[in-house]
């Protein structure tokens, strides 16, 4: 068992791996697990009220928006790039998505 520190257990939602699996990794599922289990905030409606259903699965409780994301967090710094380029790229019309192709003579 960890020992009990002045501001809490050192070992917080880790405790259950025991001496396993090395500080390392186990430091790294605390910051993954808090990250997970915060409050996120919505697309919709702007507010810090989206947690995690299941695996990928976020919910607003609310405006009760269920919508699709990363497996820890809603918003994966992919997906962010992703829909930041999709954006763009509708924004500047059809020609921006397919690029003119030379004509061969």
């Amino acid at each position: 068992m960890a020992k009990k520190h002045k501001k809490g257990w050192k070992t917080r939602s880790t405790g259950r791996f025991g001496p396993r699996y090395g500080l390392k990794i186990r430091r790294r599922v605390i910051a993954i697990e808090e990250q997970m289990r915060r409050w996120h905030r919505c697309p919709r409606c702007d507010r810090l009220s989206v947690r995690r259903v299941g695996t990928g699965i976020w919910k607003c409780l609310k405006c009760d928006l269920v919508f699709s994301g990363g497996a820890y967090v809603p918003h994966t710094p992919a997906g962010v790039i992703a829909t930041r380029t999709i954006k763009r790229l509708s924004e500047a019309g059809e020609s921006a998505v397919m690029p003119e192709e030379k004509e061969e003579a």
